[in-house]
């Protein structure tokens, strides 16, 4: 179990500010229901630039469900120009804390505030996620860019805490090298030559880590949209999973619940797991 704090288990349980704001002026969105994240938070700004409301939808887990309300809560009565003072670290204080694996979600938080703003200002999206970047992380849509700044803003050392604040390499692990070789002109250190594999599961670890997943990360997200789901079977790689509720209605949408149900446990498991439904 993620080791939440009491402000975490609060905003989670009993989030603020949720849903569409009525007369919103400023819209920012990011992240991906393909990566298992995404983001969308509504500013009202009125004409002295103050916000005057904040509101979020969110299809996330417990962090960041979180983060998006405190952030919210933050805002109201701010400045713009106060507002994208804002740090991943403020949102994280403000919470007590978070599990350095759900670090990414409070850098979520602070990327839909600075693209709301720009949309506000009439501006294109914020540069480091569309603009200037090359693709590093191709199963979560991470560039250099996203990971430099990561790296500079929250004095990252290791190409795990970099993973734990950008998802970057949490999937397939295709991108580490790529990843080690940008922490290391960063920090202007050697690049690491090699990285060591990740350890095969055996197939009751990777039952035990499959049934965490569901419980503490999938079941949450589905059960706020009225889904659920059972764990069949897992027979080495194959992982086959009973969808009810509203997700069984979901299959024929362009993004099927199976395919964030299969990404979700490739990030937190293994990276060659399938998902089946039964």
């Amino acid at each position: 179990m993620w080791n939440y704090t009491k402000a975490v288990h609060d905003h989670f349980l009993h989030p603020h500010n949720v849903g569409p704001l009525d007369g919103a002026n400023a819209i920012g969105e990011v992240g991906s229901l393909t990566c298992g994240d995404a983001l969308k938070l509504y500013l009202k700004i009125n004409d002295q630039h103050i916000i005057e409301g904040a509101s979020f939808e969110t299809f996330g887990c417990a962090s960041a469900i979180a983060s998006s309300s405190v952030l919210t809560d933050m805002v109201k009565g701010m400045s713009v120009e106060d507002a994208l003072k804002i740090t991943n670290k403020d949102i994280t204080n403000a919470l007590g804390g978070l599990p350095k694996q759900k670090m990414h979600c409070s850098v979520m938080g602070q990327e839909a505030l600075e693209a709301a703003i720009r949309q506000w200002k009439g501006e294109p999206p914020v540069p480091h996620a569309h603009e200037d970047g090359k693709l590093v992380c191709k199963c979560f849509g991470i560039t250099d860019a996203q990971i430099i700044r990561a790296i500079t803003e929250n004095g990252l050392k290791t190409v795990e805490e970099i993973t734990n604040y950008t998802k970057a390499g949490g999937a397939c692990g295709e991108c580490l090298d790529e990843i080690a070789e940008i922490l290391a002109v960063q920090l202007k250190q050697k690049p690491l030559v090699e990285l060591k594999p990740r350890a095969r599961l055996t197939n009751v670890q990777r039952m035990q880590m499959v049934l965490k997943t569901i419980e503490e990360e999938i079941r949450p997200q589905l059960a706020a949209d009225g889904g659920d789901i059972e764990l069949v079977d897992v027979d080495g790689m194959r992982v086959v999973v009973s969808l009810r509720g509203r997700c069984a209605q979901c299959r024929s949408s362009e993004v099927t619940i199976r395919d964030l149900v299969q990404r979700m446990l490739r990030e937190h498991v293994e990276a060659d797991i399938v998902v089946e439904e039964a």
